[in-house]
């Protein structure tokens, strides 16, 4: 059993190995935590403004060049897993945007070092129903999270509600970040030098010689009120230390039974905008293709839902084992499940809007029938992370993948 456990900030992340098989470790017992105090959007204190230099990304440093070099070394030599620890190491001691782009190409090019073959032999986990007779949402504290937990809820009732993933001040920190890549990104002088200074955003590469990517998909994400967390280096970093530092990443290699994988196109930091068309109802597996073996991390960064003035999520609290059909019932895009089908599939589970404070997460996998919770009577934005997690032995091979 993996469970999850806060890690001290200066501690180094625990082992997952390298070519993506788990290993695992009995936990050390987690101190008590204290209650996590709702953060209200736009109320972030100034200490956690995120740390990184404002320096010209186009000028690193000598020390930054000369340590670069060594990681550009250790990769050439297939240890780029090495080379994501020795930049992770100085990146934490003294924040460098050059570092930090860096990263995200290291954890991109160490997809190629993985063992393909360590994956579960049968798909998805066998496990008992920890959670018979809950109805809505299956819901624990992060104290109480395992991999088997995270399998019992998904594959019997669709989800978990996960409380107090990130304490106030993480999610202080990832609310400046976002708003930093958000700023970055509609900066005028984005268009013209293709970067700004701390290099909040920089659309990702997988070798910087490669072409921009083209704009359509980000312009789409965009819109809906998003930034895709590897355009934004320095947000990516911040929140990738955050989930290693609650032990994340082994919860989530314990579930899927390899190391996971992020994807370029389906991790996102949000800031959802009260303009927005009407949400449509949709599971994810229609977007993403046949034979995943993946899981959504979806964290609230703003108390959102029931009946809050801030857009959360409608779902159905039931477990899908097929897709149902779309581009009926009035659906107006032929992925969407249309209103009335959406009430015929909640005859035995109804639909529910539940309520998130900032720092919980909903975990579910591409089958899972949800939407945003938009309504004409909010009045506040949302902030979230919406982070899909691949197994690397069956990852889809049309997606960029930059390694947890």
């Amino acid at each position: 059993m993996v469970r999850l456990r806060r890690r001290r900030r200066d501690s180094a992340p625990a082992p997952v190995t390298q070519t993506g098989r788990v290993e695992v470790t009995n936990p050390v017992p987690e101190p008590a935590r204290a209650p996590v105090p709702i953060v209200p959007a736009g109320n972030v204190a100034p200490k956690a403004t995120p740390a990184t230099a404002a320096v010209d990304p186009t000028d690193p440093s000598a020390a930054t060049t000369e340590l670069l070099a060594r990681a550009d070394a250790l990769a050439v030599e297939g240890r780029a897993f090495e080379a994501i620890d020795l930049l992770s190491a100085a990146n934490r001691a003294s924040r460098d945007p050059h570092v930090e782009l860096r990263l995200v190409r290291l954890r991109h090019e160490a997809f190629a070092e993985l063992d393909l073959r360590n994956g579960r032999a049968t798909w998805p986990p066998v496990v008992e129903d920890r959670f018979e007779g809950v109805a809505g949402l299956p819901t624990v504290d992060v104290s109480e999270l395992d991999a088997d937990v995270v399998a019992s809820a998904i594959t019997h009732h669709g989800s978990l509600l996960v409380r107090n993933l990130l304490d106030a001040e993480d999610v202080a920190t990832m609310v400046a970040a976002i708003d930093e890549s958000f700023l970055a990104c509609d900066s005028k002088s984005y268009a013209k030098v293709g970067t700004r200074s701390g290099s909040w955003y920089q659309p990702f590469r997988a070798r910087p010689t490669d072409d921009p990517p083209a704009p359509g998909h980000r312009f789409w994400v965009r819109e809906a009120g998003g930034v895709l967390a590897a355009d934004s280096p320095p947000a990516f970093f911040t929140m990738v230390e955050m989930f290693e530092a609650v032990g994340l990443r082994e919860v989530i290699a314990g579930y899927l039974g390899e190391r996971p994988v992020f994807s370029v196109d389906k991790c996102t930091l949000r800031r959802v905008p009260l303009g927005l068309n009407p949400p449509d109802w949709h599971q994810d597996g229609r977007f993403l293709g046949d034979d995943l073996r993946v899981l959504n991390v979806w964290v609230a960064l703003t108390p959102c839902g029931g009946d809050l003035p801030c857009p959360g999520l409608d779902v159905v609290p039931k477990r899908f084992h097929e897709l149902v059909p779309t581009g009926t019932d009035g659906a107006y895009f032929d992925w969407a499940v249309g209103h009335d089908c959406v009430l015929r599939e909640s005859a035995d589970a109804p639909i529910i809007r539940p309520e998130f404070r900032a720092g919980d997460a909903l975990l579910f996998d591409e089958m899972f029938l949800h939407r945003t919770a938009l309504d004409p009577t909010m009045i506040e934005e949302r902030y979230a992370i919406e982070s899909w997690f691949f197994a690397p032995s069956v990852y889809p091979g049309d997606i960029q993948p930059i390694v947890f």
